[in-house]
């Protein structure tokens, strides 16, 4: 078995980009072009990712927080807060791949002045592991048995297995380093009741919060401690969150309001017509983002109280894959995805779309909608219409609660969807819950995507990076959100296969490329041809900026603000 070359292109990306001439002229004094103004339209909750799984808070967070080596914007594995990716050929990943070495940059600070060390590290990893305690992020940290500090600035990671892709804990905006001194009493069941260390982290990164509204507002202010003494270039920034993608596509396209605007889920002609104001650009790139639908495999009536929504209580009739196969029979999504994304969206059966190596083609039947087949089947299953014409089976009926965020296009999407459910005999009653709550990550709040009190849900998820190892990682029955762990988890539709189980531990172990091309597609396709998930639009990201904003390179592989130290103001 070949073992090592699942490290492809780590040991090629040793150093991060160097200034081109443009951006290197615009160097000088840190905090010389004042503030810069970003706006998304999901506003953060929280600015600790361990305890929100929401992109918003992965993004709003990497300001502050970082890992120790990040994806660039081709998906390469780029050195952070270390001078090089650790791989076999530099001996940084031991020959048996069961250990990788990290040595922290020297002279590391925190915002407060005190010194990073691999103290830090290893807290982290015990933050996101510790008993009792829900982190969203867990997959991260699959198959570690130890981390090890021998120095100040080395970092031993330990795994059970060997790990051909060694680069899940600590790598990308998912997996950064928190400061022990900061949350070493917030450990397990403690974490969510850290309100000022989850609301302001302490950081390494460029800037460092000055004030913190959940759901609001976040200001911060240049990191004086920060390790490039001529960056940012922008002494503060005021983070807006709230609102819509239209007004935050105006703010930056038309008004010039603001500097940078996130995810902007638009019809295409929208944003062209916006962008001829002249105030501003889009800029956009495909990654793995899939709009998709989750379908909950557990019931969520609220007669189980806080066990509704787990294993406790299984779902009276999505539990039958039959019923699940026609809904996903009955979707048009080249119609959704023409009206939603236009050139912006591409077709795709699965929940793996790219790097093209990991895309399947098992499952193509989903591109073509199938209303008669999926009444047939639904009829062959023993679901016949009631005299409303909704589909029942043993007093059960064919009723949905249907939820997602606040968003112009996820509600033509569900509109959509709602009538050619009606027309297969499925009752559907549907939902949109304010964006900011619905990926937030209060364990107390029943109207997250983690609770997921509804029957379906719809949203767009990625992974960093372009290894999808821990990405599938996501769907393992231990992923599922739960009461025990603070409904912290990936696996929302609470699907649990011991098969499924099995193929994500072959992966952790395997090398060879094609070897791992070939799992990953078998583990897209078991999910695919389960109908845990249906996919509808293999989207692209689109965000927008001012034209006086330069240094922006737009980043579907890890955090869009992973280069925001680089960021200047054009000047006229």
């Amino acid at each position: 078995m070949k073992l090592r070359t699942a490290l492809w292109g780590a040991a090629a990306a040793t150093a991060l980009f160097p200034l081109s001439a443009h951006a290197a002229a615009h160097e000088g004094e840190r905090g010389r072009d004042g503030e810069v103004k970003i706006i998304y339209w999901q506003a953060p909750s929280i600015l600790n990712p361990y305890l929100s799984g929401g992109t918003k808070e992965l993004e709003a967070s990497s300001l502050v927080i970082e890992p120790l080596a990040r994806y660039d914007t081709e998906g390469n594995l780029v050195p952070w807060l270390v001078d090089e990716v650790p791989t076999v050929e530099n001996g940084g990943v031991s020959e048996d791949l069961t250990q990788i070495t990290w040595k922290l940059k020297e002279g590391l600070k925190w915002s407060d002045g005190t010194p990073v060390t691999s103290e830090d590290v290893k807290f982290s990893w015990e933050y996101c592991t510790a008993d009792g305690g829900g982190c969203a992020q867990s997959e991260k940290y699959g198959d570690v048995t130890s981390v090890e500090t021998p120095d100040e600035r080395t970092v031993v990671v330990t795994f059970g297995v060997p790990k051909p892709f060694p680069y899940g804990p600590f790598v990308g905006a998912q997996a950064p380093i928190i400061q022990k001194a900061q949350f070493q009493d917030c450990l397990g069941p403690k974490a969510p009741e850290c309100t000022e260390a989850n609301f302001n982290p302490v950081g390494t990164g460029p800037f460092k919060v000055t004030e913190f509204r959940p759901n609001d507002v976040i200001t911060l202010e240049a990191n004086e401690n920060y390790r490039d003494p001529n960056k940012p270039a922008f002494a503060t920034v005021t983070f807006k969150g709230g609102g819509d993608a239209a007004a935050a596509a105006r703010s930056v396209l038309e008004t010039g309001e603001y500097d940078y605007a996130w995810n902007l889920q638009l019809a295409p002609e929208v944003l062209t017509q916006m962008e001829a104001a002249g105030k501003g650009k889009n800029v956009s790139s495909f990654g793995t983002s899939v709009e998709r639908i989750h379908i909950n495999f557990t019931d969520p009536d609220p007669q189980w109280g806080e066990r509704r929504s787990t294993a406790d209580h299984p779902h009276p009739f999505l539990s039958d894959k039959n019923v699940r196969k026609a809904l996903s029979m009955a979707l048009d999504v080249q119609l959704l995805t023409e009206i939603g994304y236009g050139e912006f969206g591409r077709l795709t059966c699965n929940v793996l779309p790219a790097p093209e190596i990991y895309a399947s083609t098992a499952n193509d039947a989903c591109k073509t909608q199938d209303i008669e087949g999926a009444k047939a089947l639904l009829d062959e299953a023993g679901w016949t219409p009631g005299p409303d014409g909704i589909r029942q089976k043993d007093g059960v009926r064919l009723s949905i609660l249907f939820q997602t965020s606040t968003n112009a296009v996820r509600q033509d999407y569900q509109a959509l969807i709602k009538q050619w459910w009606n027309e297969i005999g499925v009752e559907v009653e549907l939902r949109n819950i304010d964006a900011s709550v619905f990926f937030g990550g209060d364990p107390g709040s029943p109207d997250t995507f983690q609770k997921f009190y509804a029957d379906v849900e719809m949203y767009t998820n990625n992974f960093d990076g372009t290894d999808p190892e821990a990405y599938m990682a996501s769907w393992t029955c231990d992923q599922a959100p739960r009461p025990e762990t603070q409904w912290q988890g990936n696996n929302m539709m609470r699907y649990c296969s011991e098969e499924y189980d099995a193929l994500v531990a072959e992966m952790a172990k395997t090398g060879e490329l094609e070897e791992r091309a070939r799992l990953a597609k078998a583990m897209n396709d078991m999910l695919m041809q389960d109908y845990a998930i249906l996919p509808l639009t293999h989207r692209g990201r689109n965000s927008a900026h001012a034209n006086s904003l330069g240094g922006v390179q737009l980043n579907v592989w890890d955090s869009e603000l992973w280069n925001i130290a680089d960021w200047y103001r054009v000047k006229e």
